[in-house]
């Protein structure tokens, strides 16, 4: 899917993208496809957790490729950007568990005045606003399947409440802006999104039971493993992004997978996949760890026309061929 072209003086311009945290996992598949889809990006990160050699080939694109170091908090940052801009997809966040609890005032900073700042750019430019939110909103969710409307059940004082109440916050943020300057701004809650250029050191539990099952070392399975998770292929994730930013829909809308599996059955399927000779090794489960998690797609199969195509297991297979390529190169 691809964002709607501008037009000016009744001929067809590139439409110019701003992805912040565009070196990121999901951010740099996001700029990939935009570029194929013959929009001009500009990639705004500040490398904490992103890398450069995750858009290390868009600068083949030649100009249409902008990166900027730079960091969403920074005002300078943001007056640095050249032009104006269409569309601006704000991704800049730490999004695993051992990056924000690494980087928790970071968290919270870029979810504040990160968000602050890429409105008002947005608003300045006219364009339309884009932000990148998270299932974690909804905590250790007491409703399931989680439907937009569940307003979650999180504890705002836990280790994990840095990038939930960062999130959330700039949910409001957004829907202020909205309403007191009209500013054209949608919310996407991504679920579970895992793919190529995920970092083996990350925490989430499919970078970390592949290069566990790649090195022939024991699965940490969490708990008991009886723990859910819906895993969307990046692919698909990137076309309900994309589909949601040239929609005239403000969400928040979810985008997740719709097959609900255990944590030892991604395990077990991982060894499988992976023809390991490696074992399941139970370790202690993280304080406030989702017990059960799925999303409600009702809204982005009805808004959107959305749905996931790659089948999870078919998505593990591409993801530890990315993986093992890596390892070879």
């Amino acid at each position: 899917m691809s964002v709607p072209t501008r037009v000016q003086g009744g001929g067809r311009t590139r439409q110019r993208v701003l992805v912040t945290g565009g070196a990121g996992f999901v951010g740099s598949h996001l700029c990939a496809r935009l570029l194929d889809s013959g929009c001009d990006v500009v990639c705004l990160d500040n490398l904490a957790t992103g890398s450069r050699a995750n858009v290390a080939d868009l600068h083949r694109h030649g100009a249409a490729f902008c990166f900027v170091h730079g960091d969403a908090t920074d005002p300078a940052a943001w007056r640095a950007l050249p032009g104006r801009f269409d569309l601006v997809l704000h991704f800049a966040c730490p999004a695993s568990p051992a990056d924000y609890l690494r980087l928790p005032l970071e968290t919270l900073d870029v979810g504040a005045t990160g968000t602050r700042l890429a409105l008002e750019r947005a608003h300045a430019d006219g364009a339309r606003f884009l932000l990148a939110s998270t299932s974690e909103v909804y905590g250790d969710p007491l409703v399931h399947p989680q439907p937009e409307d569940y307003w979650g059940n999180v504890n705002p004082v836990g280790p994990r409440s840095v990038y939930d109440e960062s999130k959330r916050y700039a949910e409001a943020l957004v829907t202020a802006h909205r309403a007191v300057h009209g500013t054209d701004a949608a919310i996407v809650r991504i679920f579970n999104t895992y793919g190529p250029r995920m970092r083996t050191g990350d925490g989430r539990a499919v970078p970390t039971f592949i290069a566990q099952a790649l090195d022939g070392m024991p699965l940490t399975v969490a708990g008991d493993g009886a723990q859910t998770r819906s895993l969307t292929y990046v692919d698909d994730t990137v076309d309900g992004i994309l589909a949601l930013a040239a929609s005239g829909e403000t969400g928040p809308v979810n985008i997740g997978g719709a097959d609900e599996i255990t944590m030892l059955e991604l395990a077990r399927t991982i060894i499988e996949l992976t023809g390991s000779a490696s074992r399941i090794r139970f370790v202690e489960r993280p304080v406030d760890d989702p017990g059960r998690r799925r999303p409600d797609t009702r809204l982005a199969r009805e808004l959107l026309g959305w749905r996931p195509r790659v089948e999870w297991t078919e998505g593990l297979r591409r993801t530890i061929g990315w993986f093992s390529r890596s390892v070879a190169a």
